[in-house]
């Protein structure tokens, strides 16, 4: 590869020199273009930049590869636990035993959360969206944790938030239910102990069944990281002024809410239910999909903006979900339908040749639904499984000592104008 591409502006011809990865993506390093040009880049939505290097995830979205630290999610969903994979993202290996044991005590006995911020869930109507209350109440542990900018302590807010955020997910959800709040229990590992504080009551025993357990584990796995995408570019961006670890997470979970990003799969179960409340055709909305343009009718959960021929994850999820189905015996009409648009897709030359296929999304909200996780908290397990890939993106920006994020734009609106007193408007 040249070690340089030239660009010729207004007749003069500038050298910028270019780079390529570990995995042979090939770039042009225009850090110096506006010095140099007085140019700047119009690239609507960063499509076509890239902001900065990263050991951490790789995605090739037109092979379909998704790897973490270079692992591949398909060996890591078959052979890994979410916390396993927690620590290789974070800190670049996968853990010893000794390793590991430590990092899962650690993170078991800070799972309480201080009983003033109790106090603030009271604040809240009992109807507030969880995601609301998540970002809000992690935000406020930089006021409970005021040495949260201090270095030396990083691992220890990095096991906190691992620790604390199921935590508080579980509490808004009770909250909203008018039920009591379920503390952590440390016998429990990490995953039984979200069951747990999500679904047990004070009147009756609850037991974490095995075939939840497994595919909640395979869920927080494929959700753990996804390189520099909306949510995760948020938290390196805030990062980037140096703001706390907490301060940092809260904004990908505000960014991550949205419908276009990990509210998609709240959208797909949405979805379900009007083609449900409408009778149930599965044929008439695949016609109405078809002919998007003059129905106005979007197949939520098919395709994806990166992978342009299968998302990786989709085929683990998908056996994951007929595992789940299965083994719960979930009758369930929704599901019903879920399964019909999946056929459709999968075998309708329209979907296949357009490579609409079902996505990650389309089967991890089926299986929230299956394991009886409400609509409005699909989005909450969403951020618990991408909270590791979110902290190690922050950790890796302060360690780089990247510069403050300052885009540029275009202006497009009025040149001077002079003012003029109200009496003369």
């Amino acid at each position: 590869m040249a070690n340089s591409a030239d660009l010729t502006v207004d007749g003069k011809t500038y050298s910028f020199p270019t780079l390529e990865g570990t995995e042979n993506e090939k770039a042009f390093d225009i850090s110096n273009l506006r010095d140099q040009t007085g140019y700047v880049t119009l690239d609507r939505g960063y499509k076509n930049t890239g902001a900065t290097k990263s050991a951490i995830t790789f995605l090739d979205g037109e092979k379909g590869i998704l790897q973490y630290r270079g692992y591949s999610i398909e060996d890591l969903a078959a052979k890994a636990s979410f916390l396993g994979v927690a620590y290789l993202l974070i800190y670049g290996e996968l853990p010893t035993q000794t390793q590991y044991d430590k990092f899962e005590s650690d993170i078991r006995h800070h799972t309480m959360v201080n009983e003033d911020m109790r106090k603030i869930f009271d604040g809240f109507p009992v109807d507030a969206h969880p995601m609301g209350v998540l970002s809000s109440l992690v935000s406020a542990m930089s006021a409970f944790y005021p040495d949260s900018n201090d270095e030396d302590n990083t691992d220890l807010h990095i096991i906190r938030l691992l620790a604390k955020l199921p935590t508080i997910a579980t509490w808004s959800y009770k909250r909203s239910k008018g039920h009591p709040m379920n503390y952590p229990q440390n016998k429990l590992d990490y995953i039984q102990n979200f069951l747990n504080m999500m679904f047990a009551l004070p009147v009756e025993d609850y037991t974490v069944d095995p075939v939840v357990v497994e595919a909640l584990n395979v869920l927080l796995i494929l959700h753990a990281d996804h390189e520099q995408n909306c949510s995760t570019s948020t938290v390196r961006l805030v990062g980037s002024s140096q703001a706390n670890i907490y301060s940092s997470i809260s904004a990908g979970i505000s960014a991550l809410w949205g419908p276009l990003h990990g509210g998609a799969n709240q959208e797909v179960i949405e979805m379900l239910e009007n083609i449900k409340a409408d009778g149930g055709d599965v044929s008439k909305y695949i016609e109405m999909a078809k002919n998007a343009k003059s129905t106005g009718f979007r197949l939520f959960g098919f395709g994806h903006r990166v992978y342009k021929n299968f998302d990786p994850r989709a085929k683990i999820i998908k056996k994951a979900a007929d595992d789940v189905l299965s083994k719960l015996g979930v009758n369930d009409p929704i599901l019903d339908i879920a399964k019909g648009l999946e056929e459709a897709a999968l075998n309708d030359e329209y979907f296949v040749s357009r490579k609409l296929y079902p996505n990650v999304d389309f089967y991890s909200g089926i299986i929230y639904r299956a394991l009886g996780i409400p609509t409005n908290m699909f989005t909450v397990m969403f951020a618990i499984g991408r909270l590791p890939g979110w902290i190690a993106q922050w950790k890796e920006m302060r360690e780089n000592k990247e510069p403050i994020g300052r885009p540029r734009q275009i202006y497009t609106g009025p040149t001077h104008r002079d003012f003029v007193p109200v009496e003369k408007r």
